[in-house]
């Protein structure tokens, strides 16, 4: 418009082409008014045109400034969240930035559900659905990669009770494109162990269920076992014994409905899903009747140091003489020995306590002290266990703290009547695990007299109004509760929650038997427990006699470790097969080299295996099989 604009001015080549005259010097004024008046007008349309242009530009800016942030407060605001969850910086734009360009990754160990334990780096729970996500990318890495399989029946088991359908872990999935369209997730900056906690208000389940295989599994797998964050998707709240989880990591454990306060998306930049099982030694009877499990894998020296470990955080010290070494005789008598009985202010009571601290006193000369659940709390439990030389106690929960005793205690368990000591036995298993070095006695009431029933009770603590009469008159005539199934058998809980008259001769009697029973505890040798290695240089002659006769000469050296260790006895043993046949000959032998001359066959190859033994029980691996042909 400036460029097109044209100004006339008086006396200039446009005047002379006018018409002539004043008229014509008016029309031409007027002319130049109209003129001056449309630039008047074009200006300011103009000005007009750029006033709208450069609000409308600042307006655009401003919009996208705001959006801008408004998307950086948001980012600010997740990134606040996650800061609360946990001290971790976390750049929250480089890490959403990583889920939605690399989405997902889990890798597995394991070839079973029932052994599976798996660590993703940003998996996702949507709160709203209560659903974990997968979320998939060109970058997503998923082994292993089952398929449908992963659903015959799930993926893992987030916890340490094998094979339990309340129990089974799975996700859902979804393309990372996904992300652009679903609420802003909040990151865990946090290495996280996720697991369900199997029964967090009996403190056997806690302890043999939760703690324990929380405890080695964070050994086994994360990055720095104090510094992770235990995540409980059970959903069950804190329970009475909460401060216990709390032992296992500096940070504050989360619940499954706390997930819910910091978004609708939470995402876990790294974590490990299930539980390691190596560390349980029983199974509660779901397939069948309870019992120890068929192969049991932890030993006392893992309990022992995971029980240490959970003192010091107790800032427990052992009471004095809770160790024993019966090395010194004098120095035993010197200690301050004393026993500890568990006392039940509500279910399973026993009914004599008093005679029975007193019948205790006098038969061991020791004084007795008594610890309760329900009115002192777990450290100052386990501070006096710690030192006891015998602790005393009705079954139930309360005998996991023999985990606590020192090596050489002895464990009394108490049975009401008609409950079969040889049917439940958790803590006559752990007892008995080698290294944990507890002397077990189980005593049982036998006189139905001095039971007292509490049959009008609610079914969970025994009742058994609820039955038909005549199953209620069955179960009161019953003298011994048969095998069964877990969880609701009204037998079990009827006769298990009885109050128990001990009847202390007899109980006594057994407590005699028992003691003499004991084994002596030696202070332990390293050696004792350690294996041996390979034999070394293992070698094969032959020859042939006659026709029918061969002999088979293997010599080898022995192991390598054996030099530095002392060992009561040392054999070996060696196992010959003919090449081709399913059976073989073993033989245990006292030195390094024998002639074999018995069913050795002329023109045959034979397979032979050598390895050494400590101690009757302690095996070494085999060395590589030797091929001997006669």
């Amino acid at each position: 418009m400036i460029g097109n604009l044209r100004v006339f001015k008086p006396g200039s080549a446009a005047d002379a082409s006018s018409p002539s005259g004043v008229g014509g010097q008016l029309e031409s004024g007027g002319a130049a008014v109209m003129s001056a008046a449309g630039c008047r007008m074009s200006v300011g349309t103009l000005l007009n045109g750029l006033l709208v242009s450069i609000v409308a530009a600042l307006l655009w800016k401003y919009s996208k400034l705001s959006e801008h942030a408004a998307l950086l407060e948001e980012e600010l605001h997740m990134t606040r969240q996650s800061q609360e969850l946990s001290q971790a910086h976390i750049d929250y734009h480089v890490a959403l930035q990583a889920l939605q360009e690399h989405g997902t990754r889990m890798v597995c160990t394991g070839k079973m559900h029932t052994d599976r334990i798996c660590r993703f780096d940003y998996l996702c729970y949507c709160s709203e659905a209560e659903e974990f996500v997968f979320f998939h990318s060109n970058s997503s890495v998923m082994l292993p990669n089952l398929g449908s399989r992963r659903f015959q029946p799930a993926l893992l088991d987030l916890s340490s009770v094998e094979d339990h359908n309340t129990q089974y872990f799975n996700f859902l999935e979804l393309p990372a494109a996904t992300l652009r369209f679903m609420p802003k997730p909040v990151f865990v900056p946090d290495v996280t162990l996720i697991l369900n906690r199997f029964n967090p208000d009996n403190l056997m389940h806690v302890f043999h269920d939760d703690l324990l295989p929380a405890f080695y599994t964070m050994k086994q797998f994360l990055d720095s076992d104090e510094d992770a964050r235990l995540v409980f998707m059970e959903g069950w709240e804190e329970g009475p014994h909460f401060e216990l989880y709390r032992l296992l990591s500096n940070k504050q454990p989360l619940l499954k409905e706390q997930l819910r306060n910091f978004g609708k998306l939470m995402c876990f930049t790294k974590s490990y899903i299930g539980l390691s099982k190596m560390t349980t030694w029983y199974q509660y009877g779901f397939v069948q009747p309870q019992g120890p499990k068929a192969n049991i894998l932890v030993s006392g020296n893992e309990l022992r140091h995971f029980a240490k470990v959970l003192m010091e955080k107790m800032n427990i010290t052992r009471a004095a003489g809770g160790e024993k070494d019966q090395g010194n005789a004098e120095d035993e008598k010197t200690k301050d020995e004393y026993i500890v009985v568990f006392s039940r202010s509500t279910t399973r009571l026993i009914l004599n306590e008093a005679e029975l601290i007193m019948a205790l006193a006098q038969e061991f000369q020791m004084r007795v002290v008594t610890v309760s659940l329900e009115e002192q709390s777990f450290p100052s439990i386990v501070q006096v266990i710690s030192g006891a030389s015998m602790l005393v106690s009705m079954h139930g929960a309360q005998l996991i703290t023999s985990l606590f005793l020192p090596p050489g205690a002895v464990v009394v368990e108490l049975y009401p009547f008609a409950v079969n000591p040889d049917q439940y036995t958790p803590y006559r298993t752990l007892a008995s695990l080698p290294g944990m070095d507890l002397h077990y006695i189980p005593w049982r009431n036998t006189e139905e007299e001095n039971t007292v029933t509490h049959p009008d009770r609610p079914w969970e603590q025994g009742g058994i109004a609820h039955l038909e009469k005549e199953e209620q008159e069955r179960i009161m005539a019953s003298k011994d509760v048969p095998r069964h199934l877990c969880c609701r058998n009204p037998e079990w809980l009827f006769r298990i929650y009885q109050d128990t008259l001990v009847d202390i001769p007899s109980f006594l009697e057994v407590l005699q038997e028992g003691v003499k029973a004991k084994p002596l505890l030696k202070k332990s040798k390293l050696s004792s427990t350690l294996h041996p290695g390979r034999v070394r240089d293992p070698q094969c002659q032959t020859s042939v006699q006659t026709s029918n006769e061969a002999k088979l000469t293997v010599s080898w050296q022995i192991p390598w470790n054996l030099k530095y260790l002392k060992v009561r006895e040392v054999k070996y043993e060696v196992w010959i097969q003919e090449q081709g046949e399913n059976t073989y000959m073993p033989y245990i032998l006292p030195q390094q080299n024998y002639t074999f001359s018995d069913n050795i066959k002329p023109f045959t190859t034979y397979l032979v295996w050598v390895r050494c033994i400590f101690n009757k029980n302690l095996l070494g691996p085999f060395a590589d099989v030797l091929m001997c042909r006669t």
